[in-house]
């Protein structure tokens, strides 16, 4: 089974219910427009099917555990954060000035 991210659909209501454009006109959010919506959300839509999505079925099959004050997740979880933080996911909506990308929440 694969998983592919509904771009299109999140675009749209990005577009026309959200109103990015008008967000785009927000002090500090002059950079987060459409077309930047669309790049973020094609390269997570390219993550998530290529390295989250995948890990669904071994996450069923051997779940992280804690026993003894040791937690074992899930092999490939690790590498997966790793690709996650890496990536800079984790800071769209910090500030440049902390390493994020200053993006809306």
């Amino acid at each position: 089974m694969s998983y592919t991210a509904p771009v299109k659909d999140m675009l749209f209501a990005i577009e026309h219910l959200a109103n990015i454009e008008q967000v785009a006109q927000m002090p500090g959010f002059e950079d987060a427009g459409l077309d930047t919506a669309a790049a973020v959300l094609e390269e997570c839509a390219r993550f998530n099917e290529g390295v989250v999505a995948p890990l669904n079925v071994p996450g069923d099959q051997n779940p992280s555990s804690w026993k003894d004050g040791v937690v074992t997740t899930t092999p490939g979880f690790k590498d997966a954060f790793a690709q996650f933080a890496q990536g800079g996911w984790q800071g769209l909506q910090h500030p440049a000035s902390f390493g994020g990308q200053g993006l809306p929440k």
